[in-house]
């Protein structure tokens, strides 16, 4: 019975909804019930808040206190409680901030290693840590060291001396075969990557930097911690951790 059903849903006719009339087009959407249902059972619900919120402002005792009133703080709309500073002692907040610097220290590791990847696979020479690379020719007179002629040896497009590698000869550069339309074509694609690639590394590169920064700064408290008796001699910055000095222990 069931497939004699459905066999003859087909024959059915189709069911349109009726659309906002040209002469109410101004008026915008033509509302359909399961639309005002949704919209009225909103409102509904927000109604019962009100209600249930204006029975317990009637309701409630001025002289009422508790102590969570003052052990917690709003923040963002958000109720947080506020922590006491015995709650934890010196040896429990110093392996606290000793997993925390572990973790700071595996995603700079990682940071690091996918730096030194993209320098790979880039070939960056403009990289502080690394000197630029620089073509040198030795000649056997000083007279003939004088004379620029990177482009007669290099044997090279003028446009192409800023390349760091594969610089192509000009008789290459001349074969069709050389320089195809595919390769054309895909130059601007390869482009288009390499760019990618030096923004994410400058990303990297920012990011690892801003990691070494606090890890210092963890570094500096978990020594707070576990010693005594220090001295500040400089602030902290955004760039850089606070600088305390202790008093020297003979070790035993």
């Amino acid at each position: 019975m069931a497939s004699l059903k459905n066999a003859n849903k087909s024959f059915q006719r189709l069911h349109r909804e009726r659309h906002q009339p040209e002469s109410r087009k101004h008026l915008g959407f033509l509302e359909k019930k399961k639309d005002y249902k949704k919209r009225a059972d909103d409102f509904n619900q927000k109604q019962r808040t009100l209600k249930l919120l204006h029975q317990k402002a009637l309701n409630k005792n001025p002289d009422e206190f508790y102590f969570r009133m003052i052990n917690s703080q709003l923040k963002d709309g958000v109720h947080y409680t506020k922590r006491k500073d015995d709650e934890l002692t010196n040896d429990q907040l110093a392996l606290m901030q000793s997993q925390d610097m572990k973790y700071v220290a595996y995603k700079r590791s990682v940071d690091l290693k996918k730096i030194e990847k993209l320098k790979a696979s880039l070939h960056l020479i403009d990289m502080p840590d690394k000197p630029a690379n620089k073509h040198i020719f030795f000649t056997d007179t000083k007279k003939e060291a004088k004379k620029k002629n990177e482009l007669i040896r290099l044997d090279t497009h003028p446009d192409l001396l800023d390349m760091a590698y594969n610089l192509p000869k000009v008789e290459n550069l001349q074969d069709e075969e050389f320089v195809s339309d595919k390769v054309v074509k895909l130059l601007p694609i390869v482009e288009k990557e390499r760019q990618k690639a030096y923004r994410e590394l400058v990303k990297r590169a920012d990011r690892e930097k801003q990691l070494k920064i606090l890890m210092d700064k963890m570094a500096v408290k978990q020594n707070l911690i576990n010693k005594k008796e220090a001295v500040k001699e400089k602030d902290g910055t955004t760039f850089t951790a606070p600088v305390y000095k202790w008093r020297k222990e003979r070790q035993k």
